[in-house]
């Protein structure tokens, strides 16, 4: 993926005559994007109407999504950030977030990927030796001057 100047926002599939669900966007200039995480309950209903993994969390942790936090540092933010995450499969089965969501390869991989090992050998000893004999001419004229001199 390519960063673009623009926000990308991706949507959930749904019914007819349903609203619009937002499942993820991707803020301007960055090559990676937000999801939600839903409370463990609500992933799983999500999970089997949709038919694919939501990403879930403690239904504990459900009272944090719908107080707003007064500071960046108020306990249930620093709960919420580390609150361990899950997935829940349409079939109910809970398991790690790493198995169903993988993330892409970072860029500086995949550039080393396309990267050749060895550079191709397009210089040649040409301009060197043009160099040598510019100099040498120098020489030979300096060394004639130098005899008239002394002459």
């Amino acid at each position: 993926m390519k960063p673009t100047g623009k926000p990308i926002i991706t949507f959930e599939e749904r019914a007819a005559g349903s609203p619009e669900a937002v499942k993820a966007w991707f803020y301007p200039g960055f090559n990676y994007g937000h999801e939600f995480v839903y409370p463990k309950a609500k992933a799983v209903d999500l999970a089997k109407a949709n038919k694919q993994p939501v990403p879930s969390m403690s239904n504990e942790m459900a009272a944090n999504i719908t107080k707003p936090a007064p500071t960046k540092t108020a306990p249930a933010v620093v709960a919420m950030k580390q609150a361990p995450l899950r997935a829940q499969k349409p079939t109910e089965e809970e398991v790690g977030v790493a198995e169903v969501f993988t993330p892409p390869p970072p860029a500086a991989q995949t550039r080393a990927a396309a990267m050749p090992t060895n550079l191709p050998k397009t210089a040649s000893s040409v301009p060197l030796i043009g160099l040598i004999g510019l100099l040498s001419l120098a020489a030979a004229g300096l060394l004639r001057l130098t005899i008239a001199r002394w002459n």
